[in-house]
């Protein structure tokens, strides 16, 4: 899991968008878009265990709210175990160049930046067809 920042509306305005991502697959399991709290990493967990994705281990960051979310499951924490989803991270910054530009977003509406989000998400999962 982690977890980057992307511009709405002016470049004062940012919003964090947490994830989580399967490592062998490659695939994007759950998201969400929210500040940094406890509320987003609370929310993505609960998103995981709804949809019935199982999981042996969590590898994340120190960032105390994915410590307190993901307490009771076997969690991994540090930078080499997130190696993965860095690059990860570095391909949605190229596939979504406009969302992270700090001069000029492409839209001052959520909704448009969940909408890009989620066909880029689409993509890295299913392929393009």
């Amino acid at each position: 899991m982690d977890e980057f920042w992307i511009y709405v509306g002016n470049k004062d305005t940012k919003v964090r968008l947490t994830y989580a991502y399967h490592k062998t697959t490659g695939e994007i399991a759950a998201w969400v878009f929210g500040k940094r709290d406890y509320k987003p990493a609370k929310t993505l967990r609960e998103k995981i265990t709804k949809s019935g994705l199982t999981f042996g281990t969590i590898a994340t960051d120190k960032w105390d709210s994915f410590l307190k979310a993901f307490r009771s499951d076997n969690h991994i924490v540090g930078k080499k175990y997130t190696i993965g989803i860095e690059g990860n991270n570095c391909r949605l910054r190229h596939r979504i160049r406009r969302a992270v530009r700090k001069t000029c977003c492409f839209s001052k509406i959520m909704f448009n930046h969940i909408k890009a989000f989620s066909l880029a998400f689409f993509y890295i999962n299913y392929g393009y067809v």
